[in-house]
């Protein structure tokens, strides 16, 4: 009659002297000290699991403020993103060896009397441009390289781009200075530029020479635009004589009107709203554009 071993043998790797060797399990299985097998496993207790929940809890208390400082702020992007369109304005403008026009999308833009000779297509294109009032900019020029004398034919140089979500131009800077001083009612105080004094920011210079809202928009009149402008040494040859082109930058958000149905932005003007408010004034952010070299910088309110 067979009996029942009293432990099975379980087969184990190879050891070094080429003899196999042979794991007990079982009741007769050794056993560690204090009776536990040596292939027990310990699970957590609860002091030991609360111990790890405390320690985590600290340590997410003392990063997640810095987890905080680097969400995307809305106007350093928009300031950035102003900067580089700025410099890709001249670097056209040396490359085509002729003036490049960095325009802008005012509000209201369809109210000046040129607009009611748009025809239909004009119209449709026109209405793509309704949601980038204060944000939307693009580049353009009178005449380019191979152009014969008396002959230029203004285009385009690049689609309709916009400013981060976030941000937009004060549109102070879009206001005709006219005879008014100061000349948009946008003046900036105690700033790196003239410590101790104001510092009036000039709106964009305008113009009603380029196709508007594309290039097929021929032949005129076109509305006025506001501008930025490059000659083909990379020189600025907009804005008052003798003075920097100052762009301030605001945070916050720009409303525009939406059909309820299509979510299509309609023709009304845009609702610009500063958070927080006073921004563009108190914390401002300039793009600075020097007129003898035409290169840009950024200057900002250093916050003590």
């Amino acid at each position: 009659m067979k009996t029942e071993p009293s432990a099975r043998t379980l087969p184990a790797p190879v050891a070094a002297d080429g003899r196999r060797r042979h794991l007990r399990c079982g009741k007769n299985a050794p056993t560690a000290v204090g009776g536990y097998s040596r292939f027990t496993l310990r699970a957590f207790t609860l002091i030991e699991l609360l111990t790890v929940i405390a320690i985590m809890g600290i340590m997410a208390a003392i990063t997640l403020p810095s987890i905080r400082s680097l969400k995307p702020n809305p106007k350093v992007a928009g300031t950035r993103q102003l900067l580089d369109a700025v410099g890709r304005a001249r670097q056209l403008a040396l490359s085509q060896r002729t003036t490049v026009y960095m325009i802008f999308v005012s509000t209201n833009f369809w109210t000046d009397p040129a607009a009611t000779s748009w025809n239909a297509n004009d119209t449709a294109q026109a209405a793509n441009l309704y949601d980038k009032q204060l944000v939307g900019y693009a580049y353009a020029c009178l005449r380019s390289v191979g152009d014969q004398p008396g002959a230029h034919t203004a285009r385009y140089l690049s689609s309709w781009k916009t400013l981060p979500q976030g941000a937009f131009i004060d549109p102070r800077k879009f206001i005709p200075s006219g005879n008014v001083w100061p000349p948009n009612g946008l003046i900036l105080t105690n700033t790196t530029l003239n410590p101790g004094g104001n510092l009036p920011i000039f709106p964009f210079s305008r113009t009603n020479s380029i196709p508007f809202p594309a290039e097929t928009n021929q032949p005129g009149p076109y509305i006025y635009l506001p501008y930025i402008a490059f000659d083909g040494t990379g020189q600025l040859v907009s804005g008052p004589p003798g003075q920097p082109e100052l762009i301030p930058i605001s945070e916050g958000s720009v409303g525009i009107a939406r059909d309820p149905n299509t979510k299509v932005a309609q023709q009304q003007p845009a609702q610009p709203n500063e958070m927080p408010l006073g921004n563009t004034v108190e914390n401002y952010s300039l793009v600075y554009i020097d007129r003898l070299t035409g290169r840009a910088h950024v200057e900002r309110r250093i916050v003590q």
